[in-house]
């Protein structure tokens, strides 16, 4: 099991840390596949990169060891089970028929691993595929901008893919089919990389695994979780997660919390994060009305389930401490609504009391600074056009203990 891999809250001091720099699988994305890859508009991608940049280099300016999945990912490629696992998980023959298959599987193999790295994250269109063989009906009939591979532009969010839970890792099952063969790449990684060799699985990755993605999961105190349940991960997703955290002894609580099935609300993080280790910040508008299921084990490998409770009050019981304090943004129903859009409540705690924070989140940032909170401001103007803030951005993979 490595000794540099471990997170039992939001806001212990952040030491590691996984990202993914945004690159050519940007350019992919035009009006008319923009929505079908989950992006409300389409981003500049030299400014996206520049804003990627200065979000790392403020990590590091902390003291944080920042890590690139596209580098880890060319490292792990160099094994060969972990270059057969991705390739495999990107060639569909359901989709590109029997004969294209073959051909395709074929040429990924004999890619150099940075190259292969490359297609497997930007996608991979008929024009762009050497003919080298039998082509099959599918080649055929195929428009030469038609994906063969389908790019993953979503692989800046990298908080989706994986989470870390305890010593162990949860390789993630996302609901939406552009998003679904991240987790291949994610999981060759924690599965083959020497860095994470012995690194125990909460979650496989499969696709025939109830769906649950990081983004739901809040790490309140250690031992207790809190799962959102709505767009993006399932009842079944996170009963799955509960058994296997309760076996595994990294968790004793876990809340199920239901939320809007909304691209706006599409994860428990675009509407509540940790800012210190009693405090949290969260959208107004559903400040009273969110619950939760309390759910520990019932000592016969089985689930308890209670009813629901207000959030602040389930969260802060599971705990063991007397109150949760909700930063209150203030914000009149506009302005609220606008900086939720814009990921106003998607913050990243470096450590109790000090996050990282779109700058253009003015009021909610002045609410925190209000609070107590340290907020360091980065831009995001391009980076959010996929609907994610800084706690979006970021895996962590190593925090001190509180």
């Amino acid at each position: 099991m490595s000794q540099h891999a471990g997170v039992t809250s939001e806001v212990g001091r952040l030491r590691t840390v996984l990202v993914h720099r945004p690159g050519p699988e940007l350019q992919r994305l035009t009006p008319r596949n923009s929505a079908d890859l989950l992006f409300d508009g389409l981003p500049w991608v030299g400014r996206a990169q520049e804003e990627h940049d200065a979000f790392a280099q403020a990590l590091r300016d902390r003291d944080v060891e920042v890590l690139y999945l596209a580098e880890l990912l060319e490292q792990t490629l160099d094994l060969p089970a972990a270059r057969a696992d991705a390739v495999h998980a990107a060639v569909a023959p359901t989709v590109v028929g029997p004969s294209l298959a073959g051909v395709l599987r074929s040429w990924l193999l004999d890619l150099g691993s940075t190259e292969l790295a490359r297609v497997l994250a930007a996608g991979l269109t008929h024009d762009e595929l050497p003919r080298v063989g039998a082509e099959g009906v599918v080649a055929r009939m195929a428009g030469a901008h038609e994906f063969v591979v389908r790019p993953l532009p979503n692989l800046l969010f990298t908080r989706d893919s994986s989470v870390w839970v305890d010593r162990h890792v949860a390789v993630t099952s996302p609901s939406m089919h552009a998003r679904q063969r991240e987790t291949a790449l994610t999981g060759a990684l924690y599965r083959h990389h020497p860095r994470f060799a012995g690194t125990a699985l909460l979650y496989g990755g499969s696709r025939q695994e109830a769906w649950f993605e990081g983004g739901d999961v809040l790490l309140l105190a250690e031992g207790v979780v809190a799962v959102g349940v709505g767009q993006r991960t399932t009842p079944a997703g996170v009963e799955a997660f509960a058994l296997r955290a309760f076996a595994a002894g990294v968790a004793r609580t876990v809340l199920a919390v239901p939320i809007a099935q909304e691209r706006a609300t599409m994860h428990l993080d675009t509407i509540c994060t940790m800012v210190d280790t009693d405090a949290v910040v969260m959208f107004p508008a559903v400040a009273d009305t969110l619950a939760a299921f309390t759910v520990t084990p019932d000592g016969e490998g089985g689930l308890a389930v209670a009813d629901p409770l207000p959030f602040l009050e389930a969260a802060a019981a599971a705990m063991g401490i007397d109150r949760l304090r909700l930063v209150d943004t203030g914000l009149d129903p506009v302005t609220a609504e606008r900086e939720q859009w814009d990921d106003g409540n998607n913050t990243l705690a470096l450590a109790p009391g000090l996050v990282v924070a779109y700058e253009r989140n003015v009021v909610t940032n002045h609410a925190l600074e209000a609070a107590g909170i340290e907020v360091v401001r980065v831009a995001g103007s391009e980076l959010g056009s996929g609907r994610g803030g800084p706690r979006c951005l970021s895996c962590p993979v190593l925090r001190d203990p509180l």
